[in-house]
């Protein structure tokens, strides 16, 4: 059996076929451009593990009962105006196109750009008793080119909308109920809830189209992630005019 090497910030166990990558940046999990470098290489080290034509599947989780991620280090565009594109777009579009179901399993806030990375898991997995779901752009003043194209392929017009331009904040069943996340869980039973669906669904990897199937449905997201991965020569946002 492969050595799963060390993170910085994040950990990966592993569960027959299923793997579990534990976000453990403090202290909320934040994103910048190193840390969502850091997970690419995870998932790709997951993908390197298991191998083409494999039965597999990966979950995404926070550290802690309360924060599973408040998205963006918004601060580091200041110093850096090319952090989101060498850095949270690219983890993005690493998840849209990953060759192995993904489970994002949500055990607290989920605020910011932290949203569309809980979307672009195949599955999600809510604490029924603690955290709230947000995406607040729009009171931000913060835009990108895509932002809105996994709320709109994912979810129903009238919440995408409640989302994207209303920043609505919903607890675990109230995204349930809107079709945001699938299972709502008590968070002593999260994990085991997510690693059911991952063995569940890990099989459907093994043909290798897995990720093909994926993009006739969502591969609209996954264009508008690529196009504005790495690139250095324009602008592909708008920086948040108010930070939190």
């Amino acid at each position: 059996m492969a050595e799963i090497p060390t993170f910085r910030d994040l950990s990966i166990e592993r569960y027959g076929n299923v793997f579990v990558l534990t976000m453990q940046r403090p202290p909320e999990n934040r994103l910048n451009s190193l840390y969502c470098q850091e997970m690419i290489r995870a998932y790709r080290t997951v993908e390197r593990i298991l191998g083409s034509g494999s039965e597999g599947a990966v979950i995404t989780r926070g550290s802690d009962a309360k924060f599973w991620c408040t998205g963006l280090e918004l601060d580091e565009l200041d110093s850096n105006p090319f952090a989101n594109t060498d850095g949270f777009y690219p983890l993005i579009h690493t998840i849209l196109d990953f060759r192995f179901p993904t489970i994002a399993l949500l055990t607290g806030h989920t605020f910011g750009g932290a949203c569309p990375l809980a979307l672009a898991h195949d599955y999600r997995v809510m604490n029924s008793r603690r955290g709230f779901i947000s995406m607040p752009p729009v009171n931000l003043g913060l835009h990108f080119d895509g932002i809105g194209s996994l709320p709109r392929l994912k979810l129903r017009p009238q919440v995408a909308r409640k989302m994207l331009l209303e920043a609505h904040k919903w607890t675990g069943q109230e995204a349930l109920e809107d079709g945001i996340v699938d299972v709502v869980a008590a968070p002593e039973e999260m994990l085991n809830v997510a690693l059911k669906i991952g063995e569940k669904w890990a099989p459907k990897a093994k043909m290798g189209v897995y990720a093909l199937l994926r993009q006739e449905l969502w591969g609209d997201a996954t264009k508008k992630f690529q196009r504005i991965s790495y690139v250095h020569g324009r602008t592909t946002s708008e920086p948040a005019k108010a930070k939190i």
